[in-house]
């Protein structure tokens, strides 16, 4: 009965809501007496106005009809508490984020609240504060677009003097913490994208036009910053080292892509300002210099941070005109960009001239002439040298302009170290896959493919320009032009007058088809040396195949010879690999890589992105693995099978024909009858622990598997097709010369040894049975971004024997066996060698369980 005397309360009414605002207007000082009462009156109304919008439009008419904004900004003005005004921030922006009627947004951001809220002088010497405070503001930005902007902005004569939400956001553009810097960002980007024409203006205009040289400003400095962990990690490598570069390339990449989606919103102006920007502030002065010299007394950047920036911004940053002015500008000298001024060309100044102290690089000579030009002469690059004169990138006459940035390019690919190498392939793929770039600009670099080569050379012949069908089936037509397309002389204008930047071309112009070959060379080139790996021999591979997809009419003789010049190499190792420690599972690496590689020269894009620059595959094993470990084997022939690879398949496509799925095989012969595993009984499957054998050719022996327990067993070798084990079996008491299998290890790399000492003593060298983990890790999975091995310790049996002559009986038994497994591999390979029946073949051999993708010991051969 009680109990009807009691109504319950209910929360979300309109009847709260007017409570809870009379009890605020009442509040006419906040003290730590009441505070706690405003604070939760504050987030009490969020809610209610929430759901009001939903369910009750009244509650949002209560709250305009009493003017609460108008209480919210007296409380904050009668207030000196941080927590009332955290508050009150949290309850604006709860409401700004939820509210859904037009209407109600229109309400708040009129009478000027809002942006006596934006322009209010908070401490934000409180971190929290200033937190609340961006959120606050980016939940305004979502809420804009071509109406709501205007409650915002304030006008004279129909042009906007004020934008106090874009004005006070973009003071902490560049603030130390990244949360407060994503948020403003975001907000930038929403006022952007509304599209207002007096907005746009507004801000394009000075002084809120300085924003985007300071965003510039910010990026380089971030770029020095890149490039001092990248430096400090040559001399302290390290897990930390590596995942500080990370953490810095990703915020690099998100710096450019924050530039990309800024001119996505098309503000015309803006694509200008930045483009200017990153000219002036960091292309010139900073990553161009940085190619190829180092700038005394400047803030500078190594060679690989340099090529991996100019990377990341053709790539990101999709302007046409700051794309093209950077493939012109490669048009230049070094001096173009450092005029008088102290250098050193990757090394030091000494006297009059400059000397460079990397060897690696193929300069032997630069010195400096009375017009204060470099000159610059090149030693022998690592395979021959080029036998045409259009392959020749040096600039020998003393008073001609030094070394142009193209050229660098092309000489870090033939004689840089293997980081420069894989940099400067990176450059041109890049370069050759932007999309901005005009075709002429990709014609005079050398670097248009020859899809697009012959596709323009049709078009001509079709509308009559040229005499487009000799041009056009013609091996030596690979360009309709041996000058300098008009795109360039235009570009080469503007960065005279734009930027200061002077450079006159060679005289008579510049020519594609001779840059062409340069280029050409230079890869080809690049696949003669040893000291690169594999996975940079696949990207020149890939820009050779975009380059020259067609048939042997496009390699001149001399270039046919440094390829085959280089597989010859290649081959010869690889047949020594047939005899080498993992030969068992050569022929399964090498068709495994001849997929991956097939797969890789024919993508559309180069399966590497540019910042594993910093990150390259080792070649050498790593110092915690001995060098005549199996694990260094292993990586030596993935290497050599990588590298053979890539070689013969572009062997193949220069004649012109297509390339196969997978090599070409031998079929398999029958075991003979007399082999020991026939005899043995055993089949493709291998001798599985537990199998049943016959043990006629077996030899007795006794071998300790921990100390004091000797065991007997009888010692077997087969080889069956690829593949060999050395057996370990126990005899079957009642079945004459019948056993089980207990143990077998790889019969390759073995390595049997008598004992020096011991004459009964066998000494076997015990192989792990798969390979070491060898895929390369993907930037950002490991902590180093390395190539991890995940290394398998060798192990040893030492087998004794009853006497001299069983030891040496056993000695021979396994080295017979290991001679026929080699001499099976070596069958194998130069059967894919043969490549007139690889590439006429038009149903190649299936691969049978032995190519299989696993890398354990295959159970039987091909």
């Amino acid at each position: 009965m009680w109990f009807s005397f009691w109504k319950p309360r209910d929360r979300f009414s309109l009847d709260e809501l007017r409570n809870l605002c009379d009890q605020l207007q009442k509040v006419q000082i906040v003290n730590d007496v009441n505070k706690d009462f405003v604070i939760e009156a504050l987030r009490s109304i969020s809610e209610l106005l929430t759901y009001g919008d939903q369910h009750d439009p009244s509650f949002f008419e209560f709250f305009m009809e009493k003017q609460v904004m108008e209480d919210f900004i007296r409380i904050l003005k009668i207030s000196k508490i941080v927590t009332i005004s955290l508050q009150l921030l949290q309850t604006m922006s709860i409401m700004i984020q939820n509210l859904k009627s037009e209407h109600a947004i229109y309400y708040m951001f009129s009478n000027e609240h809002v942006n006596y809220l934006i322009t209010y002088t908070f401490d934000f010497r409180n971190e929290e504060l200033l937190s609340y405070y961006i959120s606050f503001l980016r939940a305004i930005s979502g809420k804009l677009n071509k109406n709501t902007i205007s409650l915002l902005v304030k006008s004279q004569n129909d042009e906007i003097v004020s934008f106090p939400l874009y004005v006070e956001a973009i003071q902490f553009a560049f603030h130390e913490e990244s949360m407060i810097r994503t948020a403003v960002r975001a907000l930038t980007l929403n006022v952007y994208h509304v599209g207002d024409d007096g907005v746009n203006i507004y801000v394009t205009s000075a002084p809120h036009s300085d924003y985007f040289t300071n965003l510039i400003s910010f990026f380089r400095k971030k770029c020095i910053d890149l490039n001092k962990l990248v430096s400090d990690s040559l001399i302290n490598p390290g897990t930390g080292s590596m995942s500080a570069i990370l953490t810095a390339v990703d915020e690099i990449e998100d710096n450019l892509y924050y530039f990309s989606d800024v001119i996505s919103a098309g503000i015309p102006d803006v694509g200008r300002l930045i483009t200017g920007n990153i000219m002036q502030l960091l292309i010139f002065p900073l990553l161009l210099p940085s190619m190829w010299m180092d700038v005394v007394n400047e803030p500078q950047i190594g060679t690989i941070t340099s090529l991996y920036l100019l990377c990341c911004i053709l790539r990101i940053v999709k302007i046409k005109d700051l794309s093209n002015t950077i493939a012109a500008a490669l048009f230049c000298p070094l001096e173009a960009f450092v005029p008088n001024s102290g250098a050193n060309l990757n090394g030091h100044a000494s006297g009059n001239g400059f000397k460079c102290e990397k060897e690696e690089l193929g300069i032997n000579r630069v010195t400096k002439v009375d017009d204060g030009q470099l000159s610059v002469k090149l030693s022998n690059i690592a395979c021959s040298s080029p036998e045409h004169p259009d392959d020749i990138i040096t600039q020998n006459n003393s008073s001609s302009s030094g070394l142009a940035l193209r050229e660098v390019l092309l000489l870090f690919v033939t004689c840089g170290d293997k980081v420069q190498a894989l940099g400067s392939l990176t450059v041109l793929a890049t370069l050759l896959q932007t999309k901005e770039l005009d075709e002429s600009m990709l014609d005079a670099l050398g670097i248009l493919p020859q899809r697009k080569q012959h596709k323009k050379l049709l078009m001509q012949a079709l509308v009559g320009e040229r005499s487009g069908e000799e041009q056009l089936f013609s091996a030596e037509s690979v360009s309709t032009e041996d000058s300098i397309s008009g795109e360039l002389d235009s570009y080469m204008q503007k960065l005279k007058e734009q930027y200061g930047v002077s450079c006159s071309l060679a005289e008579g112009g510049t020519s594609p088809h001779q840059h062409r070959n340069q280029v050409l060379v230079a890869l080809l080139n690049l696949l003669c040396r040893s000291d690169v790996s594999a996975e940079t021999l696949w990207v020149a591979g890939w820009l050779l195949r975009q380059l020259h997809p067609y048939n042997e009419g496009e390699f001149r003789s001399h270039h046919l010879k440094l390829l085959k010049e280089s597989q010859r190499k290649r081959t010869a190792a690889l047949l020594m690999e047939a005899k080498g420690i993992w030969a068992d599972l050569l022929i399964t690496v090498l068709y495994d890589e001849w997929k991956k590689c097939k797969k890789a020269i024919e993508a559309s894009s180069p399966l590497k992105e540019p910042k594993s620059i910093f990150f390259p595959v080792q070649t050498t094993t790593p110092e915690d693995i001995p060098s005549d470990s199996s694990s260094a084997a292993a990586v030596r022939m993935y290497e050599l099978v990588k590298a053979f690879v890539l070689l013969h398949q572009l062997q193949i496509f220069s004649l012109g024909r297509v390339l196969p799925e997978q090599p070409l095989n031998q079929p398999i012969i029958q075991v003979p009858e007399q082999s020991r595993a026939k005899t043995a009984g055993l089949d493709f499957s291998g001798p599985k622990p537990g199998t049943a054998i016959r043990l006629d050719d077996s030899l007795p022996c006794r071998i300790a598997f921990e100390r004091g327990k000797e065991r007997h067993f009888c010692l077997l070798a087969v080889s069956l097709g690829t593949s060999g084990w050395v057996i370990l079996a126990e005899e079957l008491p009642l079945e004459q010369n019948h056993g089980v299998v207990r143990v077998a290890a790889p019969l390759a790399g073995s390595n049997p040894r008598i004992d020096d000492k011991h004459s009964r003593w066998l000494h076997l060298r015990i192989r792990p049975s798969t390979l070491p983990f060898m895929d390369p890790a993907k930037p950002g999975n490991g902590a180093n971004g390395k190539t991890k091995i995940k290394v398998l310790v060798d192990g040893s049996w030492t087998i004794a024997f009853r006497d001299d002559a069983s030891c040496k009986t056993a000695l021979s038994m396994i080295l017979e066996e290991i001679k026929l497994q080699n001499e099976e591999v070596e069958r194998r390979i130069k059967a894919v060698l043969d490549l007139e029946s690889i590439v006429d073949s038009s149903n190649p051999s299936l691969v049978t369980s032995e190519t299989s993708s696993s890398s354990s010991t295959p159970s039987h051969s091909l």
